[in-house]
């Protein structure tokens, strides 16, 4: 049968979570095309010979253009068989299932997806209005890198003054841990799964070899179960030792294993992102997020003294936050020289609630209002209507900003602390990738237009 797998967002990176299933389909007989509408045009042909389409929706920003996507290629071709895979397949399932999409696969998604692509060619069989959750142990193919565009058209690492083509893997799925605001556990519910060392070390062999200078451990921690990821990391080095390498970590795991950093940077890891999220102490114990404010200047600090740059991710905006604390933020980032290291799109991030989301059962309770079907979120009102003005103004700056990072942050001091004096920017050089965007952001209007009807 004729597949066509869709991305339509990936934090700027070469979408793994087409070029992963293609693999997985083209073994099994099928005729794979990938399109991604990231930097793609939509591809009317490809989507009217087309046998079969599953739209890749791994985060929120992701989901809400596909299901736009899907809704647009509903209207040429009606009985089309379509199906959402990946984290966020299932949100919003009563506004998709059996309108925009037959089959919702979540988790694990490689077995059900083949599964449901086999299916289609039996006679008799039933494929319209179905949801799929797998999180058991799977083994995995090397994706098929091959099928997708260039690394050329993707986000960059920016270091010293250098754009090196970048890569993005992923060692692990799943996360142990349980953040309330984190999407992850309402599916995988603290389980985590391995995709294997030969496994990803094939993946950046590929990549590679497609020019990538630089690999993204995208894994929602990377350190879950440290010694594996430093297995990981320890032969990506000794295969490849002109790569650097980024990676994403807990506060705490970045305090528990303390020890690691030397070596990590040793291994030529450049920068570690973590989720700092905010200064408000009362905050982060109700997000349940394992640290405090105390021990994210600690783990910038032993980052400091690794020689790893650490770039904190954010989101300032909750139904308890005091009108205070974006500037608490800035405050922090100035303190322990970070303004630099932060993307505007963080400090304008406001809670998104989906389906099932643990923060239903917590103190925000009280201020979460209606489902939001088209922005597939709840919608709240924060204890004070101050940090709600605030967080519109600043998701308008960041929106609206250009590429200089510089000017837009402090723009957005301007509305935080109007009147002061504009805080002295870093000399440091950042090292950063050119993708700014973050996977709880809404879409943009322009990513909007790109999946949208004509």
């Amino acid at each position: 049968m004729r597949v066509l797998l869709v991305s339509t967002y990936e934090l700027g990176h070469q979408p793994l979570h087409l070029a992963s299933p293609a693999a997985r389909l083209i073994r099994e007989g099928h005729d794979v095309k990938c399109l991604d509408l990231a930097v793609e045009e939509w591809d009317e042909p490809g989507f009217q010979t087309a046998g079969a389409v599953a739209f890749s929706v791994p985060m929120h920003t992701a989901m809400r253009l596909a299901v736009q996507a899907a809704s647009r290629l509903r209207s040429t071709r009606p009985d089309l068989p379509i199906a959402f895979y990946g984290l966020y397949a299932a949100i919003g399932a009563d506004r998709t299932v059996g309108r925009l999409a037959d089959c919702l696969i979540v988790g694990e998604y490689e077995d059900e997806l083949a599964a449901w692509v086999a299916g289609l060619g039996q006679p008799g069989e039933v494929h319209s209005g179905t949801v799929r959750v797998d999180l058991g142990p799977k083994s995995f193919s090397p994706p098929a890198r091959h099928l997708l565009p260039g690394l050329e058209h993707y986000a960059r690492l920016e270091i010293e003054g250098e754009a090196r083509l970048a890569g993005y893997v992923e060692a692990s799925h799943g996360c142990r841990h349980r953040c309330r605001h984190c999407p992850i556990p309402a599916v995988y519910d603290g389980r985590y799964r391995v995709t294997g060392l030969d496994n990803v070390l094939a993946d950046i062999a590929a990549l590679v070899g497609l020019g990538a200078r630089h690999i993204t451990f995208g894994d929602p921690d990377f350190l879950n179960a440290p010694r594996y990821a430093m297995d990981v990391l320890r032969e990506a080095n000794s295969g490849f030792p002109e790569l650097t390498f980024d990676l994403t970590v807990k506060v705490e795991h970045i305090l528990d294993h303390r020890d690691l950093w030397p070596e990590a940077a040793r291994r030529n890891v450049v920068f570690v992102v973590s989720a700092f999220e905010t200064t408000n102490n009362h905050v982060l114990e109700v997000l349940d997020k394992g640290h405090n404010v105390t021990d994210m200047a600690e783990a910038a600090g032993v980052m400091r003294q690794a020689g790893i740059q650490v770039r904190p991710s954010w989101m300032p905006f909750t139904p308890l936050t005091d009108p205070r604390d974006p500037g608490e933020i800035f405050d922090f980032l100035i303190d322990l020289d970070l303004l630099a290291t932060v993307d505007p799109v963080q400090l304008s991030i406001r809670l998104l609630i989906p389906d099932g989301s643990l923060i239903l059962d917590s103190e925000m309770a009280p201020y979460i209002e209606e489902y939001d079907a088209d922005a597939l979120t709840y919608r709240w009102r924060a204890r004070d209507s101050l940090v709600d003005d605030l967080q519109r103004s600043l998701a308008h700056i960041a929106e609206i900003g250009g590429i200089d990072q510089q000017e837009t942050v402090l723009e957005m001091w301007t509305r935080v602390r109007p009147g002061s004096p504009a805080p002295v920017w870093s000399e440091t050089r950042p090292t950063r990738l050119t993708e700014s965007w973050f996977c709880c952001a809404e879409p943009t209007s322009q990513q909007l237009l790109r999946v949208g009807p004509k």
